[in-house]
């Protein structure tokens, strides 16, 4: 008789006296949590495809359709990718051959045999313009090496190629690429090359499309943690970019070049492939 009263089936009023609940809504509602779960540890810097990857790898399977459809609900947005270009006062030997061996290849099949290098431009408060120079090895897309100071100089970004071949040496007739910016073309960074037996590859001024690998990597600093910091000190901008690199960059985030692992277990599963073999 109420059901007949309020116009509705009586399917509806047993269904709710059991308690059903909706299982679907359950299943987004734990969605949800887990999506959130992921942007947060992530400090907001994973869109769509990478929470689905992250979500697979916890065997959770969904679609990145429906990823995306959770995330615009619970209003959260990745972090944008804001441009800066900087005037830089590089300059180059006319006169002299700048080969480009690398020929826009950015893949290799074993550690040490690919990296590339360049410098980019942090502003703190404190000291204005500060400088960070990266080494790439292109097989597993870790930074190997890096330096951060106060001045653009061949002893930056010397420093940051010592420490890359502190934690990973590179073969002899190995590839290092580079723009042709003064601090690459130095003689005390040539000569360095040189008594290595590395050769040096350069990308032509004012194609960055050459050096796309390490274009990228600048392009993620800026994206996920330079533009949406304001550092006062020198000191804290250095730090930032050591948890950043090392504990971030390099151990948690996912790479879709490398097959959404990170470059540490790039790396590391080449080194059990050769336990293996």
């Amino acid at each position: 008789m109420i059901c007949k009263c309020l116009n509705i089936h009586h399917s509806v009023y047993y269904y709710h006296q059991n308690h059903h609940t909706n299982s679907y809504k359950v299943a987004n509602q734990k969605l949800d949590s887990d999506i959130k779960k992921i942007y947060d540890e992530s400090k907001g810097r994973y869109g769509s495809p990478k929470i689905t990857k992250v979500l697979e790898s916890k065997e959770i399977k969904v679609s990145q359709k429906r990823v995306a459809r959770r995330i615009k609900f619970l209003g959260l947005r990745s972090i944008i990718v804001k441009k800066f270009n900087h005037a830089g006062n590089s300059k180059t030997d006319n006169t002299k051959e700048y080969p480009n061996m690398l020929e826009q290849d950015f893949f290799t099949e074993k550690p040490s045999q690919k990296w590339v290098g360049d410098i980019t431009y942090i502003y703190t408060k404190e000291t204005g313009w500060t400088y960070l120079a990266i080494v790439m090895d292109l097989f597993d897309l870790k930074v190997v090496g890096w330096s951060y100071g106060l001045n653009m100089t061949d002893d930056l970004v010397i420093d940051a190629f010592n420490k890359a071949i502190i934690n990973r040496k590179l073969n002899k007739e190995g590839i290092f690429h580079s723009d042709r910016g003064s601090q690459y073309t130095s003689n005390y960074f040539e000569n360095l090359l040189a008594e290595l037996e590395l050769k040096h590859s350069y990308s032509k001024k004012g194609y960055p499309y050459y050096n796309a690998s390490m274009e990228s990597f600048n392009a993620i600093l800026k994206k996920e943690e330079v533009n949406v910091n304001k550092y006062e000190t020198f000191n804290e901008a250095k730090l930032a970019i050591f948890k950043f690199i090392e504990s971030w960059y390099n151990n948690q985030r996912i790479h879709s070049t490398i097959g959404y692992i990170t470059p540490n277990e790039k790396y590391n599963n080449y080194i059990a492939s050769l336990a293996r073999a």
